[in-house]
């Protein structure tokens, strides 16, 4: 059974899908998640609160599923380049129904979510040094190469983002072989 919070960050998140943050109400959150108002209130402070926590909820939550999700590849035996392609695609999927994540990757907020903090979570340059750094732990097999894999994966990395921050539809797969390739030419 999820938590107070748990259920307040996931009743933001449905809400923030369906219209602008400045049309969220707290006490239509408090009913949707089933916790009172003062219970919202207790656990996040303000809606500010409840925005900052809800921008680092989905954020992190994308960083460990994309180093979860490489990690797993290199587990089932993949190589680095077919593990960041695999990761890739599921973050490009994952966007899709991620707009607070699409917000802080490319740094362009718009009144439809909730602000970020200041500092929180970071440029999408820290945000990418961060998902680069997550990526490259999950998928070092031989620390000799670190150095090697870390320069692969960045580049594969701005070439996923790129299909971030100007998607095409239906083209996740596409995405992924070109990401796939890039990362093993430079290994």
């Amino acid at each position: 059974m999820p938590t107070a919070r748990e259920s307040l960050l996931d009743a933001a998140h449905e809400a923030v899908s369906t219209r602008p943050w400045t049309g969220v109400r707290m006490v239509e959150l408090a009913a949707s998640a089933g916790v009172s108002r003062q219970t919202l209130y207790n656990e996040f402070g303000n809606k500010d609160g409840l925005g900052r926590a809800l921008v680092h909820h989905r954020v992190e939550g994308f960083l460990r599923g994309a180093a979860a999700v490489a990690a797993q590849a290199v587990r089932g035996g993949a190589d680095p380049p077919t593990g960041l392609a695999v990761a890739a695609g599921w973050m490009l999927r994952t966007i899709g129904g991620e707009p607070i994540v699409r917000c802080a990757l490319t740094g362009c907020w718009t009144g439809r979510m909730p602000p970020a903090a200041r500092g929180e979570p970071g440029t999408p340059q820290e945000l990418a040094d961060e998902l680069l750094r997550r990526l490259v732990a999950a998928l070092a097999a031989d620390a000799a190469r670190a150095e090697l894999l870390h320069l692969a994966c960045d580049a594969g990395l701005r070439l996923a983002l790129s299909y971030v921050v100007v998607p095409v539809p239906g083209a996740e797969d596409e995405a992924c072989t070109r990401i796939h390739d890039v990362t093993r030419a430079l290994l």
